[in-house]
């Protein structure tokens, strides 16, 4: 699956996340810090395979517009 990074949070520093990419299929990925077991035992209906990520709003935020800004026409 091929990958372009649409947005990274700007104060992650490096190569870092948290990153939002769109692939190839059209959907989002999401590069974010890994839930503590606390957090993941809130979640429901995971199915096997499926995890969650924290990631910042602004970052969610910055990759909708950004995708918008690539795919307007």
């Amino acid at each position: 699956m091929k990958l372009v990074k649409l947005f990274k949070d700007e104060n992650s520093g490096g190569n870092g996340c948290p990153s939002v990419y769109v692939a190839e299929s059209g959907e989002f990925v999401v590069q974010g810090h890994v839930l503590d077991a606390a957090t993941s035992a809130e979640l429901e209906d995971v199915l096997p395979g499926e995890t969650a990520v924290r990631i910042a709003p602004e970052v969610v935020l910055g990759a909708v517009e950004r995708y918008r800004a690539q795919n307007a026409g």
